[in-house]
Order: structure tokens, then C-alpha cells, then sequence
């Protein structure tokens, strides 16, 4: 894992969550310190507040608070902020309004390691709830997904110096 800020490492702890497929519970836990991070603050040195911001959906979403994460992700109309967007829907689960953000999003440098988000969406649909081994590997695929976006988030959202 990247040697993140102390405030996100203390959030994270060791970052092997895995998230269900579908909204989950929000970690209630996790809520005070979600909502006093201030990505300005507490990423380190920012030179792209809207990247920034983005980490911010990114963390609230690790945490199952969909709609936390949707509303800051829905704010910024970018193809990344759309990458964020689209994997909230996947585990709303609204797996259309999902492939309507992933067609937003592109070609995107995250996708080049990942499998097709279109695809995944439709694997997610038939595995969630299943207790199956194909259920807990969408959820690894899901977290790998998550730190791609968030490390490429958090590396743009720094500054260099």
C-alpha cells in the first residue's frame, strides 16, 4: 500500500476490507472520522482539488456510505469522478444506471489493469448474495478495483514537492 497521509492510513488500517457486492452496511465506525476528513487537509499537499475530493467519495465508499460517496463522485464530471459513479450503481445495485456511468468513463488509464467494467457489472449481478467462490472473488476483484482508483485519485490529487 502507498505511504498514504496519517489520516488515511488510521482510516484504512491494513486496507484488506473486502466490501459486498451490493451496498453493504455503512461502517458506522468510520463516520466521524469520514465526515472531519478534509481531503485539502489531510491528503498531504494538493495540487488537484478535485482529485482530492475524489479520494474523499473513495474513502466513504470503502465504508459501504454509498450515498456519501455518490454525492461528492456526482459533482465532479470528470471521466474519473464517472469511474466512481459507475461503481456506486454497480453495488446499489443499479447495474444499467451503472453501464450508462462506465460508458462516461472511457478509455480510462485504471481500466488498462482491470477486468471489462461492463462485464464485471454483469458478474457482480449473478454472484451477489450467493455465498458462492465466485461471489468472494468479484469482492477481490472489487477491492483491487477500488485501490487502482484510489491510489491513481490520491497520486494526482498530491502535489510532487
Amino acid at each position: 500500500m502507498t505511504n498514504y497521509s496519517p489520516a488515511i492510513q488510521a482510516l484504512l488500517g491494513d486496507g484488506t476490507r473486502l466490501a459486498d457486492l451490493g451496498p453493504g452496511s455503512p461502517d458506522l465506525s468510520k463516520k466521524s472520522s469520514l465526515l472531519a476528513f478534509d481531503p485539502l487537509r489531510d491528503l498531504g499537499p494538493v495540487k488537484d482539488p478535485a482529485m482530492a475530493k475524489l479520494c474523499h467519495a473513495g474513502l466513504w465508499l470503502y465504508f459501504d456510505f454509498l450515498d456519501e460517496s455518490h454525492v461528492i463522485s456526482q459533482d465532479v464530471e470528470t471521466p474519473t469522478g464517472s469511474f466512481w459513479h459507475a461503481i456506486v450503481h454497480r453495488r446499489e445495485p443499479d447495474p444499467g444506471n451503472s453501464k450508462y456511468w462506465w460508458r462516461r468513463v472511457g478509455n480510462h488509464p485504471v481500466l488498462a489493469n482491470l477486468p471489462d467494467p461492463f462485464a464485471f457489472v454483469d458478474r457482480c449481478e449473478k454472484a451477489r448474495g450467493t455465498g458462492s467462490a465466485e461471489e468472494a472473488e468479484c469482492q477481490r476483484q472489487q477491492r483491487a478495483e477500488w485501490h487502482a482508483l484510489f491510489e491513481y485519485c490520491f497520486q494526482n490529487a498530491i502535489s510532487n514537492g
